[in-house]
């Protein structure tokens, strides 16, 4: 289905899809190509879109591994794909071993359960990690939204 809810084509579950899949989603003849947005586990939905709606600025994060003493935001490199540069982004900590990484530009397919990685602005050492939390901890970018 697309973002306005309307049914485009079924599946055979979404175990076979991956934010960021455009190959193979059995969707052609559109005026771009769509590729997974999301994916609605509970109601076993693979929603899709252009390529312009899968950017997003800001995540949170859990089980959180600081590799200093992290007490106030700062600056960092962060990364969520590993064969991809790292991204300008200020981590803030928060309680219970979660943070909240805002992206200084967009990063295409950001998913739940996906790994985000932060990396000192000056010497390109470690400072932690952590696992992106559910959907709702994904914030779409200004272009995403209005793409």
């Amino acid at each position: 289905m697309d973002e306005a809810g309307i049914v485009l084509g079924r599946h055979d579950g979404i175990t076979h899809f991956t934010v960021g899949q455009r190959k193979g989603l059995g969707l052609s003849g559109h005026e771009e190509p769509l590729f997974v947005l999301r994916l609605d586990a509970v109601n076993a939905r693979v929603i899709v879109g252009p390529r312009s709606a899968l950017g997003s600025s800001t995540m949170l994060l859990k089980d959180v591994n600081w590799l200093f003493e992290a007490r106030v935001p700062f600056e960092s490199q962060s990364k969520v794909r590993s064969m991809r540069p790292p991204v300008a982004a200020t981590v803030t900590p928060l309680p219970d071993g979660a943070a909240r990484v805002e992206l200084m530009a967009a990063e295409d397919a950001i998913a739940p359960g996906q790994a985000c990685v932060f990396y000192s602005a000056e010497d390109s050492r470690v400072l932690g990690g952590g696992w992106i939390r559910g959907e709702a901890a994904i914030t779409k970018s200004a272009a995403a939204m209005a793409g």
